[in-house]
């Protein structure tokens, strides 16, 4: 497995598996009628009237919200409750406005409503450059994937720990249709995602009032303390993404209205970011990277690839980490006996245990100071899988190679 540079564009968030059925709208005995209003404000539908106390009519934001309207029941009390919100159901399924899809998805999924703002000229009928909406997208899954690693460990700077358990967890974020690269919405399922979506909420909060403490006094031991808040270089470096190139940026987190409001997140307004945020950004991004310490660790990993430069001395490794270190691989290098060790319990299909310290400097992928390298008995079925998938990676032949003096 390979990890991208932090400036590297990354994949966007993974668009809904559903896209193609939402003609299909939720059933009406699953909505409750209050959380229906509450999505429909949210999204800028406007109450204008109806029978008080039994229904309200709404209209879609914009223009077009002219020629439609919907009747939504304020509770199941009365009989025709039930008719009114298949209709409305019905009517927000076949209306062709992103708010309706938007509505539509907060009720078949309770969640969590992340949206990021860019405030960019738009392009002609409101169309967006490719760069535009890509650096939109990069910086949303950026954001999201420094709160999901802040759910798992706290510290200024991850790199590669923890990464791919919180790559992993937004497997479940759904994402809504962008607005011309301005605008990108997100729904975090409350089942899955609660504590990312908090844990972003926190981290916004800390990092706007870090900004601004530095810019009123210059310093920056704000930063420090918003660690613990889920601050961290990873995060920095999304929302430089998402305010580079702009007039300003802003990101919200919306409670789903069926869970409430988590008890230590008052308030939903947009957080707000400025050009002028950045320098301050890029230096406690630099700061994060710089401050985080080497860690002491026992390694258990299987030997994936050896090389050096003659047949004899010190050799570089690269081990696939079993356990030991939130990490999926490390390099190291190895004296001669330990770079013999490694080679050996490598043909005969067994793991290795080495301690070291792991190094913060590029990212947590290299262990320096190895030494103890020992190999580790396992049971015949577990030697056969590791052998097994190790010839699957296709490296046994680089393997060979270079373990015997190739280059």
């Amino acid at each position: 497995m390979t990890h991208r540079p932090l400036g590297e564009p990354v994949r966007p968030v993974r668009p809904h598996p559903d896209e193609a059925h939402w003609n299909r709208p939720p059933e009406p005995g699953q909505v409750d009628p209050a959380v229906l209003a509450a999505l429909l404000l949210r999204h800028g539908w406007q109450r204008r009237g109806g029978a008080a106390g039994r229904y309200g009519r709404w209209t879609p934001p914009g223009p077009a919200g002219a020629g439609t309207s919907l009747l939504v029941p304020e509770s199941r009390a009365f009989p025709d409750s039930e008719d009114l919100l298949g209709e409305a159901l019905l009517a927000l399924a076949r209306s062709g406005t992103p708010s309706a899809h938007e509505v539509l998805v907060g009720l078949s999924v309770p969640s969590d409503e992340i949206r990021w703002w860019r405030d960019i000229p738009p392009g002609p009928a409101d169309t967006a450059s490719w760069t535009a909406e890509d650096q939109l997208r990069t910086a949303a899954r950026q954001t999201l994937l420094a709160a999901a690693l802040a759910t798992r460990a706290r510290a200024g700077y991850h790199g590669a720990r923890h990464r791919r358990p919180a790559a992993a967890s937004l497997d479940s974020v759904l994402v809504g249709s962008g607005a011309g690269g301005q605008r990108l919405t997100a729904f975090v399922p409350v089942a899955t995602g609660r504590p990312l979506a908090v844990r972003l909420h926190q981290a916004l909060h800390a990092a706007r009032e870090a900004i601004d403490y530095q810019r009123a006094t210059g310093g920056m031991d704000a930063f420090d303390g918003a660690v613990e808040a889920g601050v961290s270089r990873e995060l920095t470096e999304g929302l430089i993404t998402l305010v580079r190139g702009t007039e300003g940026a802003r990101i919200a987190v919306q409670w789903a209205p069926a869970a409430g409001v988590p008890g230590d997140c008052a308030g939903a307004d947009p957080v707000e970011f400025s050009p002028g945020d950045l320098p301050v950004l890029r230096e406690a991004g630099a700061r994060y990277l710089r401050a985080e310490p080497s860690v002491p660790v026992r390694i258990t990993g299987t030997v994936t690839r050896m090389r050096r430069s003659g047949p004899r001395g010190d050799g570089a490794v690269r081990l696939r980490v079993l356990a030991g270190a939130e990490v999926p691989f490390v390099r190291l290098t190895l004296d001669e006996e330990a770079y013999r060790i490694a080679g050996h319990a490598h043909l005969v299909g067994l793991p290795v245990r080495v301690h070291g310290r792991l190094e913060s400097r590029g990212g947590f992928r290299r262990l320096t100071g190895a030494g103890g390298v020992v190999p580790v008995q396992v049971d015949e079925a577990e030697r056969d899988r590791l052998m097994k998938s190790l010839q699957e990676t296709a490296e046994i032949t680089a393997f060979f190679e270079e373990a015997f003096g190739g280059d």
